[in-house]
């Protein structure tokens, strides 16, 4: 076999294929080369195969033969390529080199090839090379080429790139040109290539791209972010009727992009750049655009505005996203302490700083483009390499350079150089970043922190920290926030606020000190004993609106509402909320009950959406992160559906949606109500899982109704089960072969998911679907059993019919009164039960199987309200009768108390008869009210171990 295999391997086409991989194959393309060095139409096709086959030798070389990378240094084949580009061989050329070389670094793993291919700076010269990038094709393949060779970088790979003597750093430097570019995939390119050179831990290049790079590209890009927000907010200011959000989805995606970029670049924590990135994000986009925009709404004015609502969109994503303390400190010290003198000129400072021009905060274009901007800093580094060759006394050059660069530039550079040299930020360095508000308002600062910790009533401490006691401190952005708070029109504004001071509570930057100035807790605080009154009332007022028939107040608003609320009055040591603000808390979930009892009707549909919200809340608990990606609650609050908005993001529309409405708001205030009264939720859900009988558990069924049948599925198969109803559920069993009257549970199903129909041309059968509980209200129900039932005669298929059908009303009866019960609505008492006449003197009580096991308990443990039958310890039904006869003469109060069930002895028998006592159908006493259903016997029929069987 072997020998075979040998010689079809030696055949022609073996040797052929071999011999593409190998030295000899790669000496034969390099003559190709060497003969064709002028590019014609003749041999364009050929000169792009042979760079293929090249590169496919190379990528082999790596893995298994050195001598082939030796080879291609020693007859420096990299000169071919370049040679190539430079005759201007047209895209087709271009296009499949860069392809090539992209393949080939991408693939290449050993060092050494690597360092082969990196030398004689040939990579270097094709970076710089004039593509024409007007070719979306050329450009795509170029910047991949750039963001390949990224990758690679690290501290042995980077001198190849950056040249310390010429001071030059292409990769880089050819990079950032494209910041800005049309085509979303080449930004975000540029991103990942300067984030790869930012965390190359060699000091010379950051020193470099600090000096030389930092101040252009820092300006450019925030420059460009601005004018993205500016655009955005011209897009939600013309697009009230929601016809382009498109768009405006497009826009806020490249807001979290940008947003993400920068918060990565502070996160690799390189010290002297983050403090330029800091400076210049505070000082140009963040306070002049964005905090700025806060109070001052007259577009007449000579700065750059954006409505209140953009501007407390895209402030509350900053505190959710970036976590770097000095910047979100500064920002965050400013709108909460903060007022407009932060924006003038700042004469004082000036004159101490000598920095005039650079100290004033507003939004600004940059005097030069940022490939302006390095190509004079690249002249500038020419003639200085002229005068001094020597790189290591550049530095005394500094005063010949700061005369003629631009004054801007060169402030930057030298508050970016001492930073360096000294290593560590001085606090005189923290200043210059710092707002002004903090120099201006320290002393106001601990003078509050004083008062507060000096005050011996919480009344006294919420007084300071709202700021009613200081009149002559003006904090209009914190004002702002606590006006927006009172929305008896609509929560525009309302829902952005509440973002926002959930995004600082969240920022794991920030200072918790900050917070507790105007004693917002922090999402780790300490223990503390008193909290913001101002905010509390807000909030409590908030849900207020909510409740009222026609308030405005979308579910998300609420939502969002209760979790501050929680997180404000509650702490280490348990609730502080004052008694005050609890009572309006259970006037507003009072109005809540009110309002849905408008909405409760016997109908079926009210039971689905009660117990489908419910599920909804549960499962899907709201997350701020992804609510202040969704750009259309920019737009006005809107109350239809056509637009596409989750419910949840806005106004109801119709009686359905308003149904809907009213009872996730009275879900929302009763567990906020429960959680700060420390109280555990009992009522809800309606059906608990652990209540359930789920498959595979084994029952006690002695004693119990079953119905023989023939399971035929829709894939056509076939399995004998007994039927057994249930107080909720319907199972079908089959019998436990280890003993004898138990079963076991193959399905259960919900009876008040279940439709039940007849066969047309079979009266002995039935067609039974069984959906499981929709996720949404707008999901479509999937279903969990779709099977025909057939039963030995017609009389047992009518008696199944008549029972299911039974069990399916008697059990949305029931959860209709449990409803009822939480609304404070008058409940009728049923005196009848799934056939079940309830006797207060009757000595048997009429159980289902599944509650065998809270009654044989009762006498030990009458605090048990298990309803659940999962363990297979059980006694048998007639024991049971004995406790219940013994220990619980009273009727039970558990939840209607009825089940259709039965035994798994012979299954489809006559009715068995009682030997020592008279039977069930001839006791006039128990058979009153009992409608083909199953009952526990007396202690004085135990002994019959009778059952009623069908």
């Amino acid at each position: 076999m072997f020998g075979r295999s040998r010689s079809w391997v030696g055949g022609g086409h073996g040797k052929a294929a071999r011999s593409i991989h190998s030295l000899d194959h790669l000496k034969y393309m390099y003559h190709i080369l060497s003969k064709n060095t002028i590019v014609t139409d003749h041999n364009r096709n050929l000169l792009v195969e042979t760079i293929r086959s090249i590169t496919e030798i190379l990528i082999w070389g790596d893995q298994n033969d050195s001598s082939v990378f030796d080879f291609f240094l020693e007859k420096n084949m990299f000169e071919f390529f370049l040679n190539i580009l430079r005759q201007k061989s047209g895209r087709y050329v271009c296009v499949q080199l860069l392809q090539t070389l992209n393949i080939l670094f991408e693939n290449i793993s050993h060092e050494t090839s690597l360092y082969y291919l990196l030398s004689n700076n040939h990579v270097n010269s094709i970076i710089v090379h004039k593509f024409d990038f007007s070719d979306e094709e050329i450009m795509a393949y170029y910047i991949s080429f750039l963001k390949t060779l990224s990758l690679k970088l690290n501290n042995h790979t980077v001198h190849f790139f950056y040249n310390e003597h010429t001071n030059d750093f292409a990769l880089y430097t050819e990079a950032i040109k494209f910041f800005n570019h049309p085509e979303s995939m080449v930004r975000i390119a540029v991103r990942t290539i300067t984030l790869n050179v930012y965390k190359v831990d060699n000091q010379p290049m950051l020193h470099y791209i600090r000096d030389k790079t930092a101040v252009p590209y820092f300006s450019n890009l925030v420059w460009f972010i601005g004018s993205h927000v500016i655009e955005l907010d011209n897009c939600v200011q013309t697009d009230e009727e929601h016809r382009n959000r498109g768009k405006l989805s497009d826009l806020v995606a490249e807001h979290l992009d940008h947003l993400h970029y920068l918060n990565d670049i502070l996160i690799i924590n390189c010290e002297f750049l983050n403090d330029v990135l800091t400076d210049h994000l505070l000082n140009r986009l963040f306070l002049p655009l964005y905090v700025y925009s806060l109070v001052n709404q007259d577009k007449g004015g000579e700065r750059p505005k954006i409505s209140l609502q953009v501007s407390l969109y895209l402030l509350s994503q900053v505190f959710l996203i970036i976590h770097y303390a000095p910047l979100v400190n500064s920002l965050a010290e400013v709108i909460l302490n903060g007022d407009l003198s932060v924006f003038s000129s700042k004469v004082e400072q000036d004159i101490q700083k000598n920095s005039a021009k650079s100290s004033i905060r507003c939004f600004i274009k940059p005097t030069e483009s940022l490939e302006r901007s390095l190509e004079i800093n690249k002249q500038k580094g020419k003639k200085r390499m002229q005068k001094r060759p020597n790189y290591k006394n550049v530095g005394e050059e500094d005063e010949e350079e700061r005369g003629s660069e631009d004054n801007q530039d060169d402030l930057d550079k030298s508050r970016g150089t001492e930073a360096s040299s000294k290593g560590v930020r001085t606090s005189t360095e923290n200043e210059e970043i710092e707002m002004v508000i903090m120099e201006r308002c320290k002393l106001s600062e601990l003078s509050i922190s004083a008062v507060t910790e000096q005050n011996t009533t919480d009344e006294e401490k919420s007084a300071a920290a709202s700021g009613s006691d200081m009149a002559n401190w003006n904090r209009p952005f914190l004002d702002m926030v606590y006006n927006a708070l009172d929305c008896p029109e609509d929560d525009y504004y309302a829902l952005f606020v509440l973002c926002l001071l959930y995004a600082m509570s969240h920022n794991k930057g920030l200072d918790s000190v900050k917070l507790e100035r105007i004693q917002l807790p922090a999402q780790n605080a300490e223990e503390r004993n008193s909290y913001n009154h101002v905010l509390a009332e807000g909030l409590i007022r908030i849900m207020n609106y909510a409740a009222q028939p026609d308030g405005k107040i979308r579910l998300a608003t609420l939502e969002l509402g209760c979790l501050l609320l929680k997180q404000l009055v509650f702490s280490k040591n348990g609730r502080i909320i004052k008694n005050v603000h609890l009572d309006c808390l259970e006037g507003a979930r009072e109005e809540s009950v009110h309002l849905l009892r408008r909405f409760y009707k016997g109908e079926e549909i009210f039971l689905d959406m009660f117990e489908d919200e419910y599920r909804t809340m549960t499962m899907k608990p709201m997350n701020v992160e992804y609510l202040m990606m969704d750009a259309s609650i920019l737009l006005p609050p809107t109350g239809t559906p056509l637009t596409g908005i989750d419910f949840v993001k806005r106004l109801p529309c119709g009686d359905v949606e308003r149904t809907r409405r009213a009872i996730r708001v009275f879900f929302m205030l009763r567990s906020l109500s429960l959680h700060l009264q420390g109280e555990l939720e009992t009522q809800l859900p309606l059906t608990r899982e652990g209540d359930l009988i789920k498959a595979d558990d084994v029952l006690d069924l002695n004693n119990s109704d079953l119905i023989a049948c023939t399971v035929v599925t829709k894939d056509g198969g076939q399995v004998q089960r007994f039927l057994a109803v249930d107080i909720y559920q319907m199972s079908l069993v089959e019998p436990d072969v280890a003993r004898l009257g138990w079963g076991v549970v193959k399905f259960a199903g919900l009876l008040q998911d279940m439709q039940v129909t007849g066969v047309e041309d079979d009266s002995r059968a039935l067609n039974i679907i069984i959906h499981k509980p929709a996720s949404s209200p707008h999901s479509k129900p999937f279903p969990i059993l779709q099977a025909t039932f057939i039963f030995a005669d017609h009389i047992r298929c009518i008696i199944a019919k008549q029972r299911l059908a039974k069990g399916r009303i008697q059990a949305r009866r029931t959860k209709m009164q449990r409803i009822a019960a939480l609304l404070d609505l008058p409940v009728q008492p049923s005196t009848e039960v799934m056939g079940f006449g309830h006797s207060s003197g009757a000595a048997a009580q009429h159980l289902p199987f599944r509650f065998y096991d809270q009654s044989r308990r009762g006498s030990s443990d009458p605090t048990v309200q298990r309803s659940v039958f999962a363990s297979v310890d059980k006694v048998p039904g007639f024991a049971v009768a004995q406790c219940i006869n013994q220990h619980n003469p009273s009727p039970l109060s558990s939840p209607s108390p009825s089940s259709g069930s039965g035994s798994t002895g012979r299954c489809d028998s006559v009715t068995a008869s009682s030997t020592s006592t008279p039977s069930a159908a001839q006791s006039p006493a128990v058979r009153s009210g009992r409608k083909g259903r199953r009952r526990v016997f007396s202690l004085s029929e135990a002994d019959s171990h009778g059952g009623h069987w069908v």
